[in-house]
């Protein structure tokens, strides 16, 4: 395991604002209306609450996260990475503790604000874990192992996964509860989306007539490859080059600057891709 002592420590500084940003949302937004983010650590703050209720037993939130999550640190150790699952076990634990640790900090009570707010500050703090190459356990292990072998997104992995826990919640303490954890849920995918876009996919089409300086710089910006393709421009009848390529939307960017330092006058449209199959290249976590 190489370590690279810049990369890693801007990793490692992320990852531990993510987990405090992680915790305090829990103890602002989550507890105070006694909802069920979804994932592993839903899971544990769901049987914490079991044990509270029905065994009148206070068990702290950090032991039942730790142990939920052995499985899916084996996942990630197994297929994803040793510095990835080594960051993502700092989050799982660090967040744990201070769960545990940290004073009641709610700011409001109405659901509905607890849903939008904290479901914005859920993601923001899980992406900020995401952008190091880290997770916050559980559920997303999985959910990124499975977008990883099957080309799948993983956000709907998660909230799939999530269903069956809510429907566990509804059953031991009401529907209510239940129903706005799934507004909570529904909200933190979508800022997450907004957040961390590595997942998702965008197909260029450019048109242009320098196609091998406009594929050179998204080799060399993405390491992703290219199609040429050749035909007649039917505005001007001239002979018109169009390169090919997917990359992920995190890139987008960075590559349409590059496309326009290649060829100022290229014509780029920009398709969201649902879904593809074949090889493509991807970031190592490690």
């Amino acid at each position: 395991m190489k370590i690279d002592w810049r990369r890693d420590t801007k990793r490692l500084v992320l990852v531990i604002a993510g987990s405090i940003l992680i915790a305090v949302n829990i103890r602002a937004f989550v507890q105070a209306a006694e909802m069920y983010p979804g994932g592993i650590m839903g899971l544990s703050l769901l049987v914490q609450t079991v044990f509270r209720t029905y065994l009148h037993v206070e068990i702290p939130f950090t032991a039942f996260n730790l142990a939920f999550n052995a499985v899916p640190v084996y996942i990630g150790l197994r297929f994803l990475g040793r510095k990835f699952t080594l960051l993502s076990l700092v989050a799982i634990a660090l967040s744990s503790v201070l769960t545990d640790v940290l004073p009641d900090m709610r700011i409001t009570s109405d659901p509905l604000l607890i849903c939008v707010f904290g479901g914005i500050l859920g993601a923001f703090a899980g992406s900020l874990c995401l952008r190091a190459d880290a997770t916050a356990g559980g559920t997303d292990f999985i959910a990124m192992y499975m977008a990883q072998k099957y080309e799948r997104d993983a956000f709907n992995t998660i909230f799939a996964a999530n269903a069956v826990m809510l429907g566990a919640a509804g059953l031991l303490f009401g529907w209510e509860k239940a129903l706005y954890s799934i507004i909570y849920q529904y909200a933190s995918m979508q800022a997450l989306r907004a957040f961390y876009k590595s997942f998702q996919k965008h197909t260029l089409f450019i048109i242009t007539d320098k196609p091998e300086a406009v594929y050179e710089k998204i080799q060399k910006t993405t390491h992703h490859g290219g199609t040429l393709f050749r035909g007649t421009g039917l505005y001007e009848q001239k002979e018109r080059t169009m390169v090919y390529s997917v990359v992920s939307s995190d890139e987008i960017r960075n590559v349409l600057l590059e496309v326009k330092k290649a060829d100022e006058r290229a014509f780029v449209n920009i398709v969201k891709t649902d879904r593809f199959a074949g090889r493509f290249y991807r970031k190592p976590t490690d």
